[in-house]
């Protein structure tokens, strides 16, 4: 059997060579930042993109034109995405060089009953926001999803005269502010209890999942195939029946997406929590019983405190909040992945 030819892969020794031609570039920018006012890796930066197209340009221009704009282009997009990643590597650089000081054995274990936010940093910790965190989240995911996927489930399936309302809500909703939710909840309800909760935190984070719950499900429910369809209703099934019992397992993986993205979603809210739940220095797993912490709010409080070790705290919380949300991300991509490869 003849083996299918790529000519578009390039070969091992032009990858070098387009190495090699990078380095050379780098090389290059640097010496003109150290020979200039210019300094730090910004510049270096900011210097190396014009001068490693230049040099890809020269490299390729008895190629003809067509080689041209492709090594341009290259250069281009590859740059594009060095300043896309660059913020998010220097946020991520940023929390962990400055969280890693407040994690210690305790962290996870301890809350801050009996701890001032001044005291040294391998006392106290943040147990108390995360088993808020946990309620809150837990909560507003039993509110939202169901809601969420019937929601999906009634503008892709049913089909009713108020699919077009239904859709223009789910969006409208998409853009409305988290304080706006939080107020929302606390002029409703935290005024009518005359009490900040963990159920009211809930709420109104349950308030920001919906969308995106809805809007997610919305679209793996219309990925699900019309024959597939067709053939429940051919056997004699009733709508309902046919869409508990052929549609939603088909996307089961695809539904339990879009509950994740919509608990990474709301996982570092800090307005609306603000102001339906505050903050509470103990541990607490009755979201009835006032306040109650969560992550965010535990940032929040620590930065206000201004305190160097308060703030430390804060970044040690923040690298804990930060990789809850990668992880929730990445489950959802397995989720997803595993999904197409079915």
């Amino acid at each position: 059997m003849t083996t299918p030819q790529k000519p578009w892969k390039k070969s091992v020794g032009l990858r070098l060579l387009d190495g090699g031609f990078a380095v050379l570039g780098l090389t290059l920018s640097g010496l003109v930042v150290l020979t200039s006012p210019m300094a730090g890796p910004e510049a270096v930066g900011f210097v190396a993109i014009p001068v490693i197209a230049i040099i890809n340009f020269l490299r390729v221009f008895r190629e003809g034109a067509t080689a041209r704009m492709n090594a341009l282009a290259t250069t281009l997009i590859m740059s594009a995405f060095l300043f896309l990643i660059t913020p998010w590597l220097s946020v991520m650089g940023t929390v962990v060089s400055r969280g890693r000081a407040a994690i210690y054995s305790g962290f996870f274990t301890h809350d801050m009953r009996i701890t001032p936010p001044k005291s040294a940093l391998d006392m106290g910790g943040i147990k108390h926001a995360i088993i808020g965190t946990v309620i809150m989240v837990l909560l507003a995911s039993i509110i939202s999803v169901p809601l969420g996927i019937l929601s999906g489930v009634y503008v892709t399936e049913i089909r009713g005269r108020f699919t077009g309302l239904v859709r223009f809500i789910t969006q409208a909703m998409s853009g409305v502010p988290s304080i706006v939710a939080g107020l929302f909840v606390y002029s409703t309800f935290v005024l009518f209890f005359e009490s900040y909760s963990g159920i009211a935190g809930a709420i109104s984070l349950a308030i920001l999942m919906i969308p995106t719950v809805a809007r997610t499900s919305e679209e793996v429910l219309k990925l699900v195939s019309e024959d597939l369809r067709f053939a429940g209703y051919a056997l004699g099934s009733t709508q309902s029946r046919n869409v508990f019992k052929v549609v939603l397992p088909t996307v089961r993986s695809g539904l339990v997406t879009s509950a994740v993205l919509g608990v990474a979603r709301v996982a570092g809210e800090t307005a609306p929590l603000l102001m339906t739940a505050q903050y509470f220095i103990a541990s607490k797993t009755n979201p009835f019983d006032g306040p109650i912490a969560s992550l965010p709010t535990y940032i929040f409080n620590m930065f206000q405190t201004g305190n160097r070790n308060s703030v430390d705290r804060a970044w040690g919380a923040a690298l804990v909040l930060l990789g809850l949300v990668f992880v929730l991300f990445t489950f959802a991509r397995v989720v997803t992945s595993a999904r197409r490869r079915r």
